[in-house]
């Protein structure tokens, strides 16, 4: 969509919850000082912005221009039209987090698209150290990186490699981004999930023809000593506890979702494993680089990861029935 005026550009904004509309705001010119000025590209859409629309989420103001998963290209300076990878997560590089090297889950952080306004727009000023080059990326692409991050880091985190045997229950956008990376990792993955139709498409689309549902009897045979590894990504308490009983002795239970209820889990069970439970949030610049590198060797499916590519003009008409269908959906992208 075409700006209307010279220092104008159109920006998608949860106006308040279910309402999507375009508006008009400032184009930034110039940015502050550290900041840099980037075109966008491309963005997808997450499920936290489905969460925004439906009046869900918990720690959001409206209005609020919405997008976080954004690829774009520099727009100032000698490197002028170079295509960058936004890492969205603004820390604020002084809390004990940040001094530690783990900005990704800095105690004052900021998120594009949630705690300001995102980049479902022209241009946006993002700080220097946030853009990555995504050289040998399409825009596509490059906006895919961030979402798969999030799945490199949990893999990441839990140290799993080859020989090892993985569950990640879950096969929505952030499970599949999980169980690619434990996959490209060495380990032997195995997919869970409500929907059949969801798995389904992990094995056709992915590969992933290891698959169970709820209520399975899984751990018997070749499965029985149970997952070295299981990764929840179904943002669901019950489903999490339910994945305890799954963990080998000497395993590992890794929570990329994020839940508001307490979880519980039986300690004797918990310590004769020798257990552990770690949280994992967003991701660091490596995990962004590790996605890219995977990216151009061709070891993620991104074509198959792109349910649609849409303008911008078209998501006020259609963003209602997209939330709607969104189980149905891996990744629909947006070109500003």
């Amino acid at each position: 969509m075409k700006d209307l005026s010279q220092g104008q550009m159109t920006c998608g904004v949860c106006v308040e919850p279910g309402t999507f509309a375009l508006e008009q705001r400032t184009r930034p010119e110039q940015a502050p000082e550290g900041y840099r000025l980037v075109d966008i590209a491309a963005i997808g859409i997450c499920g936290t912005d489905y969460h925004i629309f439906e009046g869900k989420h918990p720690f959001l103001n409206y209005p609020r221009v919405i997008g976080h998963e954004l690829s774009g290209h520099l727009a100032d300076g000698p490197d002028a039209g170079q295509l960058v990878v936004v890492n969205p997560y603004i820390s604020c590089g002084t809390c004990r987090a940040c001094r530690r090297g783990k900005p990704n889950c800095c105690s004052a952080i900021a998120v594009l698209g949630v705690h300001t306004d995102g980049g479902m727009c022209a241009r946006i000023a993002v700080p220097e150290q946030n853009l990555y080059p995504a050289e040998g990326l399409t825009p596509v692409q490059a906006a895919m990186v961030e979402f798969l991050a999030i799945g490199a880091h949990a893999v990441a985190r839990s140290g799993c490699g080859a020989g090892d045997r993985v569950l990640v229950t879950g096969a929505g956008p952030i499970g599949l981004g999980t169980a690619l990376f434990a996959r490209i990792a060495g380990a032997e993955v195995h997919l869970m999930d409500l929907s059949a139709k969801r798995l389904s498409a992990a094995a056709e689309l992915f590969g992933f023809h290891d698959t169970h549902q709820p209520g399975d009897t899984i751990l018997t045979g070749d499965l029985a000593e149970g997952f070295d590894a299981v990764f929840d990504a179904t943002g669901n308490a019950t489903a999490i506890e339910a994945g305890f009983p799954l963990v080998a002795h000497g395993g590992i239970t890794v929570l990329v979702s994020v839940v508001k209820e307490c979880i519980t889990f039986a300690d004797s069970e918990f310590h004769k494993r020798e257990s552990q439970i770690i949280g994992s949030r967003n991701a660091l610049k490596a995990d962004f680089d590790r996605v890219m590198a995977a990216i151009r060797a061709g070891e993620v499916p991104t074509d198959a990861i792109a349910s649609a590519v849409l303008p911008l003009a078209d998501l006020p008409a259609q963003f209602a029935e997209l939330t709607k269908a969104r189980d149905h959906l891996i990744k629909v992208l947006v070109t500003p």
